[in-house]
């Protein structure tokens, strides 16, 4: 995969040529001052829009034209992933004089516009975000900003400077290789609506494809909307398992529903892994708490999150081909039986 290394910043005459207009009518467009047409403030709106351009908000005579902030920006807060790998960045940065400031998207491209658009204009030392998929405002913003852009979590995809993450293809074809390995043949799927979680949606292909190769097929899926919770985990196991009696497998798309559907299972008297085998995705501190060690993925969260921050710190070199792709760790758990020999 060859990633471009980000551009020089963009000024006010890159928006004036591209837009065919004096730079001074260009300042006052965007500081939405002065008797400027509606057709001219289109334009140039326009024009900056897909350049990219972001205005500097800092003051004209800092020398650096950067601040001491990192930008991180991440879908969700409610999410148990997220604050460890905010915990990773954030053991990074500790001595290096750069404080992280923390944007959400709520998993809308159209908010992530809107945070980087902010963020930017503040002249961030590096931007640290999660993901690859994004607006083509978003990309061009990112892609001209001038100064390092680690995308984490995800290395399935092209990205614009850096990517620090796991393969999530690769996940789910690892699971279900496991989960074939151990004998279970009737499986079900318990996840959430896709449209913006792409990285469930590439653990889900990755699955599927596993299983494919095995000569099985899904049998069963559940999906739910929304953020993920242990109710909404008990409620959907309760319901596939009601549509589908014979699975002897499920795959959840996280730990969180995963959970919720252990304890269902145990609640009604399955026999785990015997007669019923579970897995989830994440490793999150959360099933230290359960009576049943649920199988799962470990995403290496907390070291993404400090090797995108050693690079955005300049204490790491960025490979050459711009790449740091780690390995999911599978944690076999109570909820799988061992591989059949």
């Amino acid at each position: 995969m060859t990633v471009p290394r980000p551009r020089r910043p963009l000024t006010l005459r890159d928006v004036s040529e591209a837009s065919g207009v004096s730079e001074m009518t260009v300042s006052r467009v965007l500081r939405n001052r002065g008797d400027v047409s509606a057709a001219t403030r289109e334009k140039v709106l326009t024009a900056a829009k897909s350049l990219g351009y972001v205005p500097n908000k800092i003051a004209g005579g800092l020398a650096s034209q950067r601040v001491n902030l990192v930008a991180v920006v991440i879908p969700s807060l409610s999410n148990l992933v997220f604050p460890d790998v905010l915990g990773g960045i954030s053991a990074e940065l500790d001595d290096t004089g750069l404080q992280p400031v923390i944007g959400v998207t709520n998993y809308s491209p159209a908010r992530e516009e809107m945070v980087l658009y902010d963020m930017l204009s503040w002249r961030p030392s590096g931007v640290i975000l999660a993901g690859l998929e994004h607006s083509n405002a978003s990309r061009a913003m990112l892609a001209n900003a001038g100064i390092p852009v680690v995308e984490i979590m995800d290395t399935d995809g092209d990205g614009i400077d850096t990517l620090v993450g796991i393969s999530h293809i690769r996940a789910g074809r690892e699971m279900a290789a496991r989960i074939v390995a151990a004998g279970y043949r009737r499986i079900g799927f318990v996840g959430t609506h896709m449209p913006e979680d792409h990285r469930a949606r590439k653990r889900l292909v990755g699955f599927e494809q596993g299983l494919a190769e095995a000569g099985v097929q899904l049998e069963a899926r559940e999906y739910y909307q929304g953020g993920s919770s242990l109710l909404k985990g008990r409620e959907l196991t309760e319901r596939i398992l009601a549509r589908a009696p014979d699975l002897d497998f499920l795959y959840y798309s996280n730990d969180m529903i995963g959970a919720g559907g252990l304890l269902h299972c145990l609640d009604i008297g399955k026999d785990i892994p015997g007669q019923l085998g579970l897995a989830g995705f994440n490793g999150v501190d959360l099933l230290d708490g359960l009576p049943v060690r649920l199988t799962t993925t470990d995403a290496r969260r907390v070291e993404i999150g400090r090797r995108a921050a050693r690079l955005v710190a300049g204490k790491d070199a960025p490979p050459p081909d711009r790449l740091i792709a780690l390995t999911p760790t599978f944690i076999p758990g109570d909820t799988i039986r061992a591989p059949k020999t």
